[in-house]
């Protein structure tokens, strides 16, 4: 199994996905602002991995905590939790991984700073442990909804390098893999950063799960000659009633899933939900660099003092959504209530 980040000798090991498909290379980082860089840089990105990142950065941050009083030391950590936060704005597990951290820092801090560096390492590596399981049952709730012979559509890279092992949507594909099933993907390549080319397809090349890689604006095309039965996306956010934040570009998979007929599956654990907000209108959207837009591999592609509008994410509305698969079974329509009653657990 691809493993992206792991906890190794009090530093943190992570897959280079910057580098990929062209080299297989594990960073090792020793140094909490280095962590803090990998996720602003999508070193590492991916919702799950995002949060598993920072929790080991935190862990890692933690080690170095000097001997103070109380007061600096809880100010210390805030300042250390405000770095990671910063990263990136979108995806929720970071915030929900940092507010963790933060629970266990105040349950131990009374047992002294020994207690404290023990317990967030010992934190930071069981949400990465937890995370590998939790994708696991998210494939096996979801395997259902792939028939034999089914062509899957994916857009960006929800696969093992998006979380600490085995993947959301890709989870989903490879558990109905697993199961014997005969399928095909269609990958999106998902401009500007090519995250479907680089590294989907990099994952089902490595499984051996039989792939074609397209171009974005080919999916209609696609879907209106019957060649799709099927798409299943991640997630970087969820709002309450189900409006998904996701990748720039998965509302128009969405939408014309909706005209096709075509089911519109999303995958992610219950951590991404976000349930202080009530709908999709109030999610933070990061808008990156210019230059993403502008150059493709170091290559100027358009003129450099062209304007560009570059968000990383877009919102698509629960109403577009067949179902949200989630660790702890599937939301369907309307997803709001039914999110509500996965997130309350079992009666």
């Amino acid at each position: 199994m691809i493993r992206t980040i792991l906890w190794a000798d009090d530093a943190v090991v992570l897959i280079d996905q910057k580098a990929l498909p062209g080299k297989v290379h594990y960073l090792t980082l020793t140094d909490w602002r280095d962590v803090v860089g990998a996720i602003r840089d999508l070193t590492v990105r991916g919702a799950p991995a995002i949060g598993v990142a920072a929790a080991m950065g935190i862990a890692l941050g933690a080690l170095q905590l000097p001997e103070a009083s109380v007061p600096e030391t809880r100010r210390t950590f805030a300042r250390l939790c405000e770095a990671f936060a910063k990263a990136r704005p979108t995806a929720r597990n970071l915030f929900w991984a940092i507010e963790r951290m933060q629970r266990r820092f105040d349950e131990t801090l009374p047992g002294g700073i020994a207690e404290v560096k023990k317990a967030l390492v010992g934190e930071a590596v069981a949400i990465g442990e937890e995370d590998v399981e939790i994708n696991r049952r998210i494939g096996l709730n979801g395997k259902a909804f792939i028939r034999d012979g089914d062509n899957v559509l994916t857009h960006c890279n929800a696969g093992a390098l998006a979380t600490a092992g085995y993947g959301t949507a890709l989870g989903v594909i490879r558990a109905a893999r697993e199961e014997g099933k005969r399928l095909h993907v269609f990958v999106d390549e998902t401009r500007p950063v090519l995250q479907g080319a680089r590294l989907t397809c990099w994952e089902l090349v490595h499984d051996r799960i039989p792939a074609t890689l397209i171009t974005d604006s080919m999916a209609g095309f696609l879907m209106a000659q019957g060649k799709v039965d099927l798409v299943i996306v991640g997630a970087d956010r969820i709002a309450a009633n189900g409006d998904t934040a996701n990748k720039i570009g998965t509302y128009s998979l969405a939408v014309l899933a909706k005209e096709h007929g075509v089911p519109f599956y999303v995958a992610a654990p219950l951590s991404t939900i976000d349930r202080s907000m009530a709908d999709g209108s109030g999610i933070p959207i990061e808008e990156r660099n210019g230059g993403e837009v502008r150059e493709l591999h170091g290559v100027r592609t358009a003129p450099v003092k062209v304007g560009v509008y570059n968000p990383a994410f877009d919102v698509t509305p629960e109403r577009y959504i067949t179902a949200i698969i989630t660790e702890a079974g599937v939301a369907k329509r309307p997803c709001g209530p039914s999110l509500r009653r996965l997130l309350r657990g079992p009666a």
